[in-house]
């Protein structure tokens, strides 16, 4: 395609494909007003911090998507725009119940930010094998990202005892981004870490690779039931957050705020 044909196919694309959607929006407003209610302790503080952190990661998963979906665009898959995804609009995903509802479901249930998966997108489109791996790489660089820039706060000595709520539960969300981050990147067919490797596979390697690859979350959310696997998994988390100044105990204590059901 040249480029004038390009410039004039994304300037056809409407305003509202490249516009933030209204439930979006509500997100970061409820993350906000969520986070300034546990700041100044106001009402109760458990269901503040639950919001606060279900809120968050909510938002994490949009940016996830999104940063698969903005890499593909500027990767030759146009088309990506007219599916909604460059709105951050969780409702526009292929399967909203694996990018949101699921991760959602294991925070509840184990503290563990499980990567989702929901951004179609257009291979033969795409311009070249780094582009295709480029694209994998975004989402969970991003979850990497949220988690360096929630943790500055701890390893600069910003974070204050007087506000331990609020500091705890930012210490959780950071942990979420880090698990979500280090279960994205590996590779195994059906998760990004697997995406990334699959344009530089040989054709036979690549059948394979789809066969495995609908039951590779399936397979990995299995092996994280594994005493030894999920302590190795957690272990190697920590180690991570130790390096990033991500405080272990903070992290608990944000837990065990955010299951406010437990008092």
């Amino acid at each position: 395609m040249s480029y004038g044909r390009y410039t004039d196919r994304v300037a056809r694309l409407p305003r509202e494909a490249f516009r933030p959607s209204p439930i979006f929006l509500g997100l970061v407003a409820l993350f906000v007003i969520t986070g300034w209610m546990t700041w100044a302790g106001f009402g109760n503080l458990k269901i503040n911090v639950f919001v606060f952190v279900a809120a968050g990661w909510t938002i994490s998963l949009c940016l996830h998507e999104y940063a698969h979906a903005v890499v593909a665009f500027k990767g030759g898959d146009h088309d990506i725009a007219h599916r909604g995804y460059l709105t951050l609009d969780p409702l526009k995903y292929t399967h909203p119940l694996l990018s949101i509802v699921l991760p959602l479901v294991f925070v509840l249930l184990g503290g563990i930010g499980l990567p989702g998966g929901a951004v179609w997108v257009n291979h033969s489109a795409v311009r070249g094998r780094f582009v295709d791996s480029l694209i994998s790489f975004a989402g969970p660089a991003t979850n990497l990202v949220l988690a360096v820039v929630l943790v500055l706060p701890f390893s600069l000595g910003v974070a204050e005892s007087s506000h331990l709520e609020f500091w705890a539960a930012l210490a959780f969300l950071a942990f979420l981004q880090l698990t979500a981050s280090v279960l994205n990147f590996v590779p195994m067919p059906g998760v990004d870490g697997g995406n990334l490797l699959y344009p530089w596979l040989s054709p036979q390697w690549q059948r394979g690779f789809n066969h495995v690859a609908p039951y590779g979350m399936l397979l990995l959310i299995a092996l994280l039931w594994s005493p030894m696997i999920n302590t190795w998994f957690f272990g190697g988390v920590q180690s991570i957050g130790d390096l990033l100044g991500m405080p272990a105990d903070y992290v608990s204590l944000g837990y065990g705020f955010f299951k406010f059901w437990s008092f």
